[in-house]
C-alpha cells in the first residue's frame, strides 16, 4: 500500500490536470481510525481492480493540521510502515473543481450522505459503504451497503475477501485487522459494539495472517494512544474526534472527549473557550460525550450540553432528556457553569452513532415547525405571537428571539465586560412603545 499511496501523492503533485479524473474514496469527517482506513483500503482495493480509468484516491476529511490530533491513528500507521505525508487530506484537494469539470467519481465510507456543506457533490456518488444508520435516499446511480456492524472496515474486509482476496497483504491487514479490534471494543461482548460478522473477519485476518500482533496488545496500545489527551487544549479536544450536524439556523458540534466529564469541567476557563470556539467555527451548540473506563474496563460515558442561547441549550437538552430510540438514561449532574448542563449517561452502550440520530431528529423537527410557523427573522415575529408556541414553562429569557453567541442577552464570556440589559428595562420600552403607538393611533 506505501507504494500506493506514494503513487497518488505524485498524480497531485504532478500535472494532475491531464489526468482522466479521480476515482474519490472519501470518509467522513471525524476522521476517526475506522473512516481513515476504510478510505485507505478501498481505494486501494479499487487501484487493484477498478478499470473506469479515473485514478483511485483515499482522501481524509480533515485538513491536514488536524491529523496529529488522531493519535490513534497516527499510531497504527506509524505500526504498519506508512507515513502521513503519503496521506492526502482535504484541503489538499479541490473536489468542486473537479466535479465541475466531470473528472470526479465519489465513494463513500463510514458515513452515507453528504454534510450540507457538500451538497455539490451528491450528482458525482457513485457507491456507498457504511455501518450507520441509513439516512440515504435510494438512487439506481448509487450502490448502497449499510450494515449496522461494528466497524465499517469489517464491511470492506469483506469486500476485498470476496473480490480480490489477493489485494490482502500483512500490511493492509494489520490496518484492516487493528481497526476493527479497536471499533468493537476488543471483541468484547459485553461492550455493545460487536456482532457476528465483525468476529468472524477478525479472525479471518489472523488465520491468513498468524504475524499480526497479538489482539490485547494491539488493543491496549491503540486505546492508550486514543485516550492520549496530554497537551491538548480544550478546542483541540473538540476536534479530536468530532462530526457536525445542522439543519437551517442551527449548526452544533457532537465530539467525543476520552476523559471523565468533572475533569473535563474542571478545565480553567472553560466555558470562555468553548464560546470561543462556537464563535470560531460558526456552531450554536456543542454536545461533549465523554468516554471514560472504570476499574473493571467497562465504559462510562456522560454528556454535557453548552450553548450560550438559553433556548438553543435547553432544546437540545430536552431532546436528549426525552429520546426513547435509544433511551440514554440520563440523570443530572451538578455542572459548574451556567451555560452547560451535564449528565450522567445510564445507557453505556448509546455511544455517537446512536446518539446522532436523535440529534438529527431533533433538528429536522425543528426545522419543520420553523417553517411551519414562519421564520423570526423574515416575519419580526415575536416567539410568543407564534400559533405553534408549545411549551408555555420556557424560562423568561427564552421568549426573546435567538441572538448571535456574544449576546448581551445571554452572556456569552466574549462581551468584554459590557454592561446587561435587564428583563425590567425591556419591559419598560415594550410599554413605551405601547403607549406611543395607542396615543398615536388616537390622532
Amino acid at each position: 500500500m506505501d507504494i500506493f499511496l506514494k503513487s497518488c501523492r505524485n498524480v497531485l503533485k504532478g500535472n494532475a490536470d491531464g489526468s482522466p479524473g479521480f476515482h474519490v474514496v472519501l470518509g467522513n469527517e471525524a476522521c476517526d481510525l475506522d473512516s481513515m482506513v476504510s478510505a485507505l483500503a478501498y481505494a486501494y482495493f479499487l487501484s487493484k481492480t477498478l478499470d473506469s480509468g479515473k485514478i483511485p484516491l483515499p482522501v481524509l476529511n480533515i485538513p491536514r493540521q488536524e491529523f496529529p490530533l488522531r493519535t490513534d491513528n497516527t499510531f497504527l500507521l506509524r505500526e504498519s510502515g506508512l507515513s502521513q505525508d503519503d496521506l492526502v487530506f482535504r484541503d489538499e484537494v479541490d473536489l468542486w473543481s473537479l466535479h465541475r469539470a466531470g473528472r470526479l467519481d465519489l465513494t463513500l465510507v463510514d458515513h452515507n450522505v453528504l454534510p450540507s456543506s457538500d451538497r455539490d457533490l451528491e450528482e458525482a456518488v457513485l457507491e456507498v459503504i457504511d455501518h450507520h444508520l441509513l439516512e440515504r435516499k435510494p438512487s439506481p446511480s448509487c450502490a448502497v451497503t449499510v450494515e449496522t456492524v461494528g466497524s465499517c472496515t469489517t464491511l470492506v474486509t469483506e469486500r476485498i475477501i470476496q473480490k480480490a482476496p489477493e489485494v490482502l497483504d500483512q500490511q493492509v491487514a494489520q490496518l484492516l485487522y487493528g481497526t476493527i479490534v479497536l471499533d468493537c471494543v476488543n471483541m468484547a461482548p459485553e461492550a455493545g459494539k460487536v456482532t457476528p460478522k465483525d468476529s468472524q473477519y477478525a479472525v479471518l485476518l489472523e488465520t491468513h495472517f498468524p504475524n499480526l500482533p497479538p489482539r490485547g496488545v494491539l488493543f491496549q496500545s491503540l486505546q492508550n494512544a486514543k485516550f492520549d489527551v496530554s497537551g491538548l487544549t480544550t478546542e483541540q479536544m473538540l476536534l479530536k474526534d468530532m462530526k457536525v450536524a445542522s439543519e437551517g439556523d442551527l449548526k452544533l458540534s457532537v465530539s467525543v472527549i476520552y476523559m471523565t466529564l468533572e475533569a473535563f469541567l474542571q478545565r480553567q476557563s472553560l466555558q470562555q473557550e468553548l464560546c470561543e470556539f462556537c464563535h470560531k467555527h460558526s456552531y450554536n451548540l456543542v454536545v461533549a460525550m465523554t468516554i471514560s473506563f472504570n476499574n473493571n474496563k467497562e465504559p462510562f460515558r456522560q454528556l454535557a450540553v453548552y450553548s450560550s442561547s438559553t433556548l438553543y441549550r435547553g432544546e437540545m437538552s430536552q431532546a436528549l432528556e426525552q429520546a426513547r430510540s435509544p433511551s440514554l438514561s440520563l440523570s443530572p449532574m451538578s455542572s459548574p457553569y451556567s451555560d452547560i448542563r451535564a449528565y450522567l449517561q445510564g445507557n453505556t452502550l448509546a455511544s455517537r452513532k446512536k446518539v446522532l440520530p436523535i440529534i438529527k431528529d431533533f433538528l429536522r423537527d425543528r426545522e419543520r415547525r420553523e417553517v411551519h410557523c414562519g421564520n423570526l427573522e423574515e416575519s419580526y415575529e415575536a416567539p410568543w405571537q407564534r400559533a405553534c408556541t408549545e411549551d408555555a414553562g420556557i424560562e423568561e429569557d427564552s421568549y426573546f428571539p435567538p441572538t448571535p453567541m456574544n449576546s448581551l442577552l445571554e452572556g456569552c464570556p466574549l462581551d468584554n465586560g459590557l454592561p446587561k440589559i435587564s428583563a425590567e428595562a425591556l419591559t419598560e420600552k415594550f410599554s413605551k412603545m405601547a403607549s406611543e403607538e395607542e396615543n398615536a393611533g388616537g390622532l
